[in-house]
């Protein structure tokens, strides 16, 4: 779980299967020492954790991703530079139980990072 440690929600608001948070980035985090030394960059990986955590958040159930059907890594974040960013997810549940989700990382006019993905509840 990388919420309060790697980064820290300062805000949250969620209505209609649309979550807007505000995100601090921990720029002094233990994963910048190998990712990378002296040119910190935020992990793809830990991007597609956080917006699952906030997520499984809203929804107050752990989730497991099924489907991503679109990853794209468009710009990096250096947690120097910019620590704060804002996400935006949007969800909805099919028949099938299963949660669609769009999601982005972004910051006044730059995306970081989008995703398109699906999960199912695990709890």
């Amino acid at each position: 779980m990388l919420t309060g440690k790697f980064f820290h929600i300062k805000t949250m608001q969620s209505q209609d299967g649309t979550i807007d948070a505000l995100l601090q980035i921990d720029a002094s985090h233990k994963i910048f020492e190998g990712h990378f030394p002296g040119q910190p960059v935020v992990p793809g990986v830990c991007m597609m954790q956080m917006i699952k955590e906030i997520l499984e958040m809203d929804l107050g159930k752990k989730t497991q991703l099924t489907v991503a059907d679109q990853l794209k890594f468009l710009t990096v974040i250096d947690p120097t530079q910019t620590n704060s960013i804002q996400s935006e997810l949007k969800y909805s549940t099919g028949e099938d139980g299963r949660i669609h989700l769009t999601a982005q990382l972004y910051n006044e006019a730059v995306t970081y990072f989008k995703m398109k993905a699906s999960f199912i509840v695990t709890d």
